[in-house]
């Protein structure tokens, strides 16, 4: 499975490009909201940095004007991936873009209903949010178990990218539901890193180490 970082923060790209475990970013309005520069200058550096998919969002609800955003956005770079909201107008320019080559993220995924249409409107990538399911007492997984279902048992081409991934443990169970792709904020990369006994073993080594005054 995929690992992207839900970010538009430079330095948190920059990181954990350094750590060898990412394979794109997704972004969208409201984490670009957050920075200090304009999208328009986080976009660019963010595809300089990561050496796989960049989804931008586009924030144009009619299907002219998302259109007109999408082929903007999808001209920064080779790498860009158009993002979409589910909705008629939206799935109707993923059509028209699809036709174009340009790769679509179908964005707030709720239901195998909303996945279906998308996939068949040509989404290259559908992104179920399931802790926001989650909080309102659905179990979010069982949605990304599902969408996969559709995609092995009718070879739909969509991948899923398992988003508004909350904590460490969602990551292992969209992985195991099958999920292609998670995208993760940049708090949640690194708790996976973390475990007690990783940490007291670290202690111990080097305690042995510096008791014994050995030297490399």
């Amino acid at each position: 499975m995929k690992l992207y970082l839900d970010t538009a923060n430079i330095e948190e790209i920059r990181e954990a490009v350094r750590w060898g475990v990412i394979d794109g970013v997704t972004t969208n309005p409201s984490l670009a909201a957050k920075e200090s520069e304009s999208f328009n200058e986080i976009l660019p550096a963010i595809c300089d940095l990561v050496d796989g998919p960049v989804s931008a969002e586009v924030i144009a609800m009619d299907y002219e004007e998302i259109l007109k955003e999408a082929r903007i956005l999808a001209k920064v770079h080779d790498n860009v991936v158009v993002k979409i909201p589910v909705m008629p107008e939206g799935l109707r320019a993923v059509k028209t873009l699809a036709g174009e080559g340009i790769k679509v993220n179908v964005t707030l995924i709720f239901s195998a209903n909303q996945a279906l249409l998308a996939m068949k409107a040509g989404a290259a990538y559908v992104s179920p949010f399931i802790g926001r399911l989650d909080d309102i007492g659905h179990r979010g997984v069982e949605l990304v178990r599902d969408i996969v279902n559709l995609i092995e048992w009718h070879s739909l081409k969509s991948e899923v990218i398992a988003a508004s991934i909350r904590h460490p443990e969602h990551v292992p169970a969209v992985a195991l539901a099958g999920s292609h792709i998670a995208t993760l904020p940049f708090k949640v990369l690194k708790q996976m890193f973390r475990h007690p006994l990783t940490d007291l073993g670290i202690e111990s080594f080097i305690s042995d180490w510096k008791k014994a005054g050995k030297e490399l």
